[in-house]
């Protein structure tokens, strides 16, 4: 076979995140967002080092773990979910295979504790935050507003019936959907860098109820003049805003105030984003309605959520993975535990009642912040929160750790940091991973250096999806000179990631 060649062939197992694997005669193939058993045609595009890439272009036949009752019907053109047609056991069942798959690639099967997997306890509905784009379903379409077109940078799918959030965000994301296509304002168009709409951001407490709404735009207000009317909103909220613009933003928190939801709103927000990046961020942010912010309670702590907040997006799953890891956290009477990437300090609070000082790091200083508020609102006096890159922060703190718990993004832990973090020689450390193949990675080095793997647990925080949360308990012993097979790629796992002159953490 060679680049450019259609086959037909069926999808044999599902490797991590989205590969489906195929067989060819003696070829194998990966066949991204196809599923075990489906019959699919695809068109080589990545020959490479004896592997080939494809691109799906057809499902044939449905596979006979799918059942399509029910599904949501915006799935297999949205992106966002990629195994919903799957039973949820099969679900459970696939991603746990494919993690066990990963680590006994890089350890040896008979020396730690498999724990299996555990499901979350809302497989809908489950998510706290969207951020939702705006733009259109082809190329100089109506406006559209929900997620990316599966395998599309540009086109949006309207997501007005999502099955993983609460309805409320359908309810909400309809209603701003019609009233700017009733007023014909455009959406921000990222080539051009031209236009007005870009997001939509909605976070909703699972406890509560409370909603958080924010309308992300561009400030390029000019073409606004054509929807001025006679709505108002308070002078001193809007005073960055022209004339129109407060007339389309009166009109729009009039429309949100009259919806019929099941939960309330906290706070309705204009935030004004001027980057050319596509990420949502604020430039200026007003508030229209409410205040910027709610609490979500989690195991017994609040926790005060505010647009930007990191915060895990399952509520109910966290309580879940976060359960799970101060089990494998064990005793922590007088002792110091760091927590390396700790957000908004939500693990560190959790343990700071039965431990003598818990110390988080942070890179992101508005959660190191976040984190402050939370642990004195909960009334925690024995955590501190330092904002810095871990791989530099670690050299300037003058306590030294019992035990370690690492909480790092999708990409793991920069291999300097890495090594600082080993150096400290505490006896035990706890790593939760949202990545398995950069989990893997780090493993290699942290068995390399006398860490051992006792037990391993997965967790569940975003069914439908090929996400997957991973906790490992290690603790400090021989070193582990046994060979291990490697089954994954550099590319798998992210080394790429690692750019010269970089900054992580």
């Amino acid at each position: 076979m060679k680049k450019g060649d259609l086959c037909e062939a069926v999808i044999e197992r599902i490797e991590f995140p989205d590969k489906g694997i195929a067989r060819i005669g003696e070829d194998q193939v990966v066949v991204k967002h196809a599923i075990p058993g489906q019959r699919v045609r695809f068109v080589i595009n990545k020959k490479r080092h004896g592997k080939m890439e494809s691109r799906l272009l057809e499902i044939l036949e449905r596979s006979p773990l799918e059942q399509m009752e029910g599904v949501c019907p915006h799935f297999g053109q949205c992106g966002g979910c990629q195994y919903q047609s799957l039973p949820y056991e099969e679900q459970l069942r696939i991603k746990e295979a494919q993690v066990k798959g990963l680590i006994d690639g890089v350890c040896d099967p008979s020396s730690y504790e498999f724990e299996g997997i555990m499901g979350s306890p809302l497989h809908e509905g489950y998510r706290n935050k969207m951020e939702f784009s705006f733009g259109d379903e082809y190329k100089d379409g109506p406006l559209a507003l929900g997620m990316h077109k599966r395998g599309s940078f540009y086109d949006i799918v309207t997501t007005t019936e999502c099955r993983i959030v609460h309805p409320d965000f359908c309810r909400i994301l309809e209603a701003t959907l019609a009233y700017f296509q009733e007023k014909g304002v455009s959406y921000y168009r990222k080539l051009r860098h031209e236009g007005y709409l870009r997001h939509l951001l909605v976070r909703r407490a699972v406890k509560t109820g409370e909603i958080l709404v924010a309308l992300v735009t561009s400030g390029q207000t000019g073409e606004l003049e054509k929807t001025a009317g006679d709505r108002s909103l308070d002078e001193t909220a809007v005073t960055g805003c022209c004339d129109a613009e407060k007339e389309l933003l009166a009109g729009w928190l009039e429309k949100l105030l009259a919806l019929s939801l099941d939960g309330a709103f906290a706070g309705i927000l204009h935030i004004r984003n001027d980057s050319l990046a596509d990420v949502v961020q604020s430039d200026e942010t007003t508030i229209l309605y409410g205040q910027d912010y709610f609490y979500e309670e989690l195991l017994g702590l609040r926790f005060r959520i505010t647009p930007f907040s990191f915060f895990q997006t399952n509520s109910a799953g966290a309580e879940v993975l976060y359960e799970t890891a101060r089990s494998y956290v064990g005793d922590t009477k007088d002792k110091i535990v760091f927590d390396l990437y700790c957000g908004t300090g939500t693990i560190a609070q959790v343990i700071a009642p039965v431990a003598a000082k818990v110390i988080g790091v942070e890179i992101v200083e508005e959660a190191v912040e976040a984190a402050k508020e939370n642990a004195a609102g909960n009334g925690l006096d024995n955590c501190e929160f330092i904002a810095g890159d871990v791989g530099k922060v670690i050299d300037e703190i003058a306590d030294r750790p019992d035990l370690i718990i690492l909480d790092p993004p999708r990409d793991g832990i920069h291999p300097k940091a890495l090594d600082k973090i080993i150096q400290y020689g505490a006896d035990r450390l706890v790593y939760i991973s949202c990545k398995p193949t950069s989990l893997a990675r780090d493993l290699i080095t942290l068995q390399a250096k006398g860490y051992r793997a006792e037990k391993i647990r997965c967790v569940d925080m975003f069914p439908c999806t090929s996400g997957i949360e991973t906790i490992v308990q290690l603790s400090k012993g021989e070193i582990n000179s046994k060979k291990v097979r490697v089954e994954f790629s550099l590319e798998d796992m992210d080394m790429s990631g690692f750019q010269k002159g970089a900054t992580y953490g």
